[in-house]
């Protein structure tokens, strides 16, 4: 079996490639790409993620048996649960379901919950509209999510898919997102029953010990400042 090599940092993103690639039984290599330090600017990652985001992964028994490099972790979960035919269904309606609850975490749970994230936790100011803004898109959002897990097992239906791969990573910080997880009962069974899988406990600890709090001021600007909004 060939080898994946998997660009990426221990955060949500990363962790839900990690997470798929342990429940498929793939063999990869997690090669960090440190985002506080700027090794998402070098040129070698750049070719293979132009965007300058984690995760990345590089293929060499694509889909023609050629290599093929893939970025951003929702295309990556639909490129693996292809190669191994796991955890996103065959059929258009029960496979279209899933997608969109994807989507829904793409364009909304990551994009979103991230803010709440940075405007709570890292801002160097507290701008408390910001504050309340993204706190209360947080907890709408883990509404819409209960209010699904009300009557699904699943966020996309009856079997655990790639739509919870993604979206779970995101949800374990949610002290800091303002959210009080017993508020949301039928997101905190989902939760927790994701939470006791043994390849999600062994997915969110790669490379999990290289993360260090962001204290400093050169790895607040490189995330957070000019630094990254450069064009390359």
């Amino acid at each position: 079996m060939s080898t994946i090599d998997v660009y990426s940092w221990p955060t949500p993103n990363g962790h839900k490639v990690h997470i798929m690639l342990e429940e498929c039984g793939l063999a990869y290599q997690a090669i960090p790409v440190n985002i506080g330090a700027g090794e998402q600017f070098r040129p070698e990652f750049l070719s293979i993620s132009p965007n300058n985001k984690i995760p990345a992964i590089v293929d060499p028994q694509g889909p023609d048996g050629k290599p093929v490099s893939l970025f951003e972790s929702g295309a990556i979960l639909v490129y693996l649960a292809s190669k191994t035919g796991r955890f996103l269904p065959s059929g258009d309606r029960a496979k279209f379901e899933v997608l969109q609850w994807l989507m829904f975490q793409m364009g909304g749970v990551g994009p979103m919950l991230g803010q709440a994230h940075h405007f709570r936790m890292y801002a160097p100011e507290k701008i408390q509209y910001a504050i309340d803004r993204y706190t209360n898109e947080a907890r709408r959002l883990y509404g819409v999510i209960d209010k699904r897990l009300s009557h699904s097992e699943w966020l996309g239906g009856n079997e655990y898919t790639i739509a919870d791969i993604a979206t779970f990573p995101w949800l374990r910080s949610w002290q800091n997102q303002g959210v009080v997880l017993e508020e949301y009962p039928h997101l905190k069974r989902w939760f927790d029953a994701i939470a006791e899988r043994p390849a999600v406990q062994r997915g969110v600890k790669v490379l999990a010990d290289l993360r260090k709090p962001i204290t400093d001021d050169k790895a607040r600007e490189i995330l957070f400042g000019a630094t990254q909004y450069q064009r390359r």
